[in-house]
């Protein structure tokens, strides 16, 4: 049984979003939703020359469109921090509104402040710095050419200590913390430290015992290839249809890294095919999917305000694992794709449901952090967050970021990445692009998804059967109705609370791994 949206009033778009408020009785607020509903269309256009950038762009077309881009930021800021912002946001305070309406106003002050602590000049300089970082980058990590991309990366890290600065001042937050804050509002590096502390007292052991419990059973067999990529973008759109995607609202495109990107109307995805593995654009096609129902499924008669954006990354991430590890990599979920690799790619023995259930779930620590398994990427996580905290706010120098990789790679997954670059800190695109503060919402993901099914299968009992019977409807249904269309109505803390019952508990993601892969 396949899955597809439901054509509900909330999820079928209705065109361009309009203001919503009445300007007779709320005139601050309503002139406060047509300025944002400006700065959504021109984000629009951003959003689609970023994705044209990293999939389409011909490599010497980078510096003019480094510079549109700048140009376009510089615009968009100029307007976020028009000085007649600060009497609107102050008049709407005192209309009456409705909740929506209120959530919608408290976003719109958070955004303000957020534009109203950086100059200018210095967003200008972010966007040229990290495109051509970015940029250079694709060519320098196969390369493994890290003294040229030091040269790149040292603008970038400039950028955002200022950034983190600016918005340090700004908040009466650590630079780092100002920084995380613009992914996952209102959490602080002392919590995220908190957490993943608790996770380096227990992962270590459940990583020995899981690989020393899997080295014991029969050996996983490997999918034979090659892979012919045409066929492998085939079978990345039919499992997409399967997890209902809509192919009138979006599309699957190839990039360096991939990503999700685009508008709620138009939501471009990318991923990366390799001739000899199957399996990396299988599960990267499927977790992209999961950011795209989440912003396919946003409330449209929002659009184009802030309460209708993503909660956070953190969220954000915990609908891409929803779909990647706590459905993609559930065995029911498996035995219905085992069919569709068949009719793609032809029979092996590789292709039987229990096989594939137990190569989707084999335990293997790993250089790269997006081949992780789900038992060991939090440790990669880790890692990241630890050498960019010390980035911004330790004064740890650029040229000192390998010896530290490698000390703690060593650590905490057994792996050895001396000298090699390119399969170390040039390994992710985050920090090219300037996204520090980023890599905690994995792991914050995670750990939300994993609270989202427990909360499901209280909703519904026989949730594990009906997902082995190929009927995905309880999960969308779920998900639709207590996190897509709650978009930002409330802050993280009451959204999950209303959700699941409780804030975060990073209890219901150790309970999840032990029973998938220590069952018994």
């Amino acid at each position: 049984m396949t899955s597809t949206p439901r054509p509900d009033s909330d999820t079928t778009p209705k065109g361009p979003s309009a203001p919503i408020a009445d300007p007779a009785h709320t005139p601050a607020y309503a002139e406060l939703e047509q300025r944002h509903a400006r700065l959504y269309r021109f984000e629009h256009l951003g959003s689609i020359v970023g994705w044209d950038q990293a999939a389409n762009m011909p490599p010497k077309g980078n510096e003019a469109r480094a510079a549109a881009m700048a140009e376009l930021d510089g615009l968009l800021h100029s307007q976020r921090t028009d000085p007649a912002l600060t009497a609107l946001l102050s008049r709407a305070e005192q209309e009456p509104l409705d909740d929506w309406q209120r959530a919608n106003l408290r976003e719109m002050r958070r955004d303000w402040r957020a534009s109203n602590a950086l100059p200018a000049r210095l967003v200008e300089r972010r966007t040229l710095a990290t495109a051509r970082c970015e940029h250079a980058w694709r060519a320098q990590r196969p390369a493994n050419d890290w003294a040229g991309f030091v040269e790149n990366f040292r603008p970038v890290l400039q950028v955002a200590r200022e950034e983190a600065q600016h918005l340090a001042d700004a908040t009466g937050l650590s630079p780092y913390d100002a920084l995380m804050d613009r992914y996952e509002p209102g959490m602080t590096s002392a919590e995220v430290g908190r957490v993943f502390g608790d996770l380096k007292t227990w992962l270590p052991g459940l990583i020995r015992d899981v690989q020393a419990r899997q080295a014991a059973e029969p050996p996983v067999l490997q999918p034979q290839g090659p892979f012919d990529r045409r066929v492998q973008k085939a079978l990345s759109l039919d499992v997409m249809a399967r997890l209902g995607f809509d192919f009138e609202g979006g599309r699957l495109d190839e990039s360096t890294h991939p990503f999700s990107g685009g508008v709620p109307e138009d939501v471009r995805l990318t991923t990366r095919y390799q001739d000899d593995d199957l399996q990396q654009a299988l599960m990267g096609t499927v977790h992209e999917t999961g950011h795209a129902r989440y912003e396919q499924n946003l409330p449209r008669r929002w659009l184009g305000q802030p309460i209708a954006r993503a909660r956070s990354y953190g969220i954000h991430e915990s609908q891409s694992l929803s779909f990647e590890m706590q459905l993609g990599a559930h065995p029911g979920f498996v035995a219905q794709m085992a069919p569709l690799l068949v009719q793609h790619f032809g029979d092996q023995p590789a292709f039987a449901p229990d096989n594939l259930a137990r190569l989707v779930t084999r335990v293997q620590p790993g250089l790269i952090r997006v081949d992780a398994d789900e038992v060991t990427y939090p440790a990669h996580v880790i890692l990241r967050f630890e050498i960019e905290q010390a980035l911004i706010e330790g004064g740890l120098a650029v040229e000192d970021i390998p010896a530290l990789w490698d000390e703690k790679m060593a650590a905490y997954l057994g792996q050895d990445t001396r000298g090699n670059h390119r399969d170390g800190a040039m390994q992710d695109v985050h920090w090219p692009s300037g996204a520090f503060g980023y890599f905690p919402c994995y792991t914050l993901g995670a750990m939300f998804a994993a609270q989202w099914f427990a909360a499901m299968r209280r909703a519904t009992p026989e949730l594990d059967a009906r997902i082995a019977a190929g009927d995905f409807v309880p999960v969308f249904d779920w998900l639709r109705q207590n996190i897509w269309q709650q978009a930002s109505r409330w802050e993280t803390p009451e959204l999950a609370l209303r959700a699941s019952g409780e804030a975060l508990n990073p209890a219901h993601y150790r309970a999840h791994l032990t029973q998938r892969y220590l069952p018994g």
